[in-house]
């Protein structure tokens, strides 16, 4: 071990030793779960600036060079940790979208059913109505059949009453007739009797003469 080996390694231990706590705590109140955050970050950033200072003052040029590389991981890590952050960032906003899209796939699922539902009424309303008013036009037509039919009935059994009648007084006319032929020929009989009595009894009267 060289004269400059021994300051770099008493100030790698005094580093790591007051770091260790440090990152434990800002690990345990920002709870990174191993991704390094702002702070630690931050930690390794003054730890590198140490060691530069430390390494320019005491002329190491390996300890300038270490800090470089601390400097520069710890820039790559910031890196990956925004790249890591844009990363979760579009994923959210893709799991955002997804969602979104999936309400607006079922808006307009909804919409649709209710649309749907409302043609369905409406169909079955139109429907219904259409059934009750052929129903009515049925009924209609019945009653109008029953009353043509009635009608008609009432009109034969007219006809047939006024038929009924005038055969009726036919046969009474005829029977007066009938009555009244024989009336006058009793008459005439009778007559005709008592103009031969009459006859008789003017001959019985009359003196005979003589020859």
């Amino acid at each position: 071990m060289t004269l400059r080996t021994i300051p770099r390694s008493a100030l790698d231990a005094y580093l790591k030793a007051l770091k260790l706590p440090v990152t434990t705590v800002i690990r345990q109140v920002t709870k990174s779960n191993g991704t390094p955050s702002a702070a630690e970050l931050a930690v390794d950033r003054v730890d590198a600036t140490i060691r530069d200072v430390a390494g320019l003052a005491l002329g190491d040029e390996e300890l300038r060079k270490e800090a470089g590389r601390r400097r520069k991981a710890a820039d790559e890590r910031e890196k990956a940790v925004e790249l890591k952050a844009e990363a979760e960032q579009r994923k959210a906003e893709g799991r955002e979208r997804a969602e979104n899209q999936r309400q607006a796939a079922e808006r307009k699922k909804k919409e649709a059913d209710r649309k749907a539902r409302i043609k369905r009424d409406e169909a079955e309303k139109q429907a219904k109505t259409r059934v009750q008013a052929a129903a009515k036009s049925e009924q209609k037509r019945r009653q109008a059949s029953q009353k043509a039919a009635e009608a008609q009935r009432e009109s034969i059994e007219e006809q047939a009453k006024r038929e009924r009648l005038e055969t009726l007084n036919r046969e009474e006319t005829a029977l007066e007739e009938r009555e009244e032929a024989l009336t006058a020929t009793d008459e005439a009989a009778r007559l005709k009797k008592e103009a031969a009595k009459a006859k008789a009894a003017r001959k019985a009267q009359s003196p005979k003469t003589t020859a």
